[in-house]
């Protein structure tokens, strides 16, 4: 089975490590990749993963087998349209279904008629319908974010007013504007590989959002822990008022595909789940604690798609735990610095991915003499990995702070504390 991956941050990173474990692979292809890709996969660095043209042909060229989607950019452009046109067996979310991330009012639309639960909400075009939004609830925390695909899903928590009309004209400038309210509790990020008849859930993550605990600034996903052992009650929750009324939706609508949807929900303190977003997209940093805690063969999970079995797959795991930590550069998410310098940064270090903690590459480059230098955001993820969360949280930042990467920043209390809360499972970790 030849493969081609499109993608080059971190999590597709982690995909290919994860391809690059199975058996029935022959040859392993990622597009554009990054530095650090090619231990595991040929990287076809001039192909541009966004041109349905450029992909096509490199399939033809490579006989490629399957096509594997796990970044934003060539969901928007239509590659999988295409490749499903030319008959190329294709991993990811046609155009049709793209709405239920491009389109937050759609998707809170969608949800509404299926009964699925979303946090209050309102969407906006003028700053002055939104600062009268914002006045009406003077006071509450409001969330502001893109109503279009946001690729780091940067947004805003706060209760100021004036930070919030301020990050809100900012994104006016590119389009819609959702506005909502803030729910309080416990978040959980879903994953789920579906096809038209059934879904096969992942490992469960938790995702830190924000440059640090209590922070009220726009920041993206700065690190995640998995799995959390929620309880019975409320696993269930989550797979009969969300997981189950949403598949049965898109069904219905026309929306279902084989690919990966992501569920990105909120378990409230009287743990009722809250859906506040849909992913038809591993998230980042989800993917990079999710996928070392799985042994099943993604190769063999894929097969199974084609067939509409994936229900039927028996998911298999090692029992670890992971504490995912970001590293980015400085200005993230707003205006991260592109150029600056990393220090300590060698291939010596990318290569521990063999091992544990696993490190894996996204927005890094290198100059003309060789160092390494950031090119966006979120430059790379460690992620420990341990019995437990404690020992995952340990050799995490046991590597990062032996290493002393000077120029990029990282919050230090990824898992710390996460699991003495009502909603876990006793004895479980």
């Amino acid at each position: 089975m030849k493969v081609l991956i499109l993608g080059s941050g971190a999590k597709d990173h982690a995909i290919i490590y994860w391809f690059s474990k199975s058996n029935l692979i022959t040859s392993l292809f990622c597009a554009p990749g990054n530095l650090f890709t090619s231990d595991y996969a040929k990287t076809l660095g001039d192909v541009n993963p966004a041109n349905p043209d450029d992909v096509a042909e490199v399939c033809r060229k490579h006989k490629i087998d399957t096509v594997f989607i796990g970044t934003e950019a060539p969901l928007m452009t239509g590659v999988v349209d295409r490749l499903a046109k030319e008959g190329i067996s294709v991993f990811g979310a046609p155009t049709r279904s793209l709405k239920l991330e491009d389109d937050r009012s759609f998707a809170r639309a969608f949800s509404e008629r299926h009964d699925i639960p979303v946090p209050k909400n309102a969407v906006f075009s003028e700053k002055g319908e939104i600062a009268g939004y914002i006045s009406e609830h003077e006071g509450e925390t409001l969330v502001i974010k893109s109503n279009a695909m946001a690729p780091s899903r940067v947004m805003l928590c706060s209760n100021d007013k004036e930070a919030l009309l301020e990050y809100a004209s900012e994104l006016l400038n590119k389009g819609a504007v959702v506005v909502e309210e803030h729910i309080k509790g416990i978040a959980a990020t879903v994953t789920l590989i579906i096809d038209e008849n059934g879904y096969l859930l992942l490992p469960v993550v938790s995702e830190y959002t924000k440059a640090s605990k209590g922070d009220s600034t726009p920041t993206g996903g700065m690190g995640a822990i998995c799995p959390v052992p929620l309880k019975d009650d409320i696993k269930k929750s989550i797979r009969d008022r969300i997981i189950e009324p949403i598949l049965k939706g898109m069904k219905e609508e026309n929306l279902t595909y084989r690919g990966v949807l992501t569920l990105s929900l909120i378990i409230t303190p009287q743990k009722n789940p809250v859906l506040v977003d849909y992913h038809v997209r591993f998230n980042d940093p989800a993917a990079q604690a999710l996928i070392p805690t799985i042994e099943s063969d993604i190769a063999e999970i894929i097969i199974s798609t084609r067939k509409g079995e994936v229900s039927q797959v028996e998911l298999k795991t090692n029992n670890s735990c992971t504490v995912a930590v970001v590293l980015a550069s400085p200005g993230y998410p707003l205006k991260p610095q592109k150029g600056a310098r990393i220090d300590n940064l060698t291939n010596a270090f990318i290569t521990c991915l063999s091992s544990k903690p696993l490190v894996f590459c996204g927005a890094i480059g290198s100059d003309e003499e060789g160092n390494a230098i950031t090119t966006g955001g979120r430059n790379l993820t460690v992620v420990g990995v341990g019995s437990n969360i404690e020992e995952a949280n340990k050799a995490a930042y046991g590597l990062i702070k032996k290493k002393n990467l000077n120029g990029l920043w990282y919050r230090e209390d990824i898992g710390n504390d996460f699991f003495r809360n009502e909603y876990i499972q006793k004895g479980s970790v």
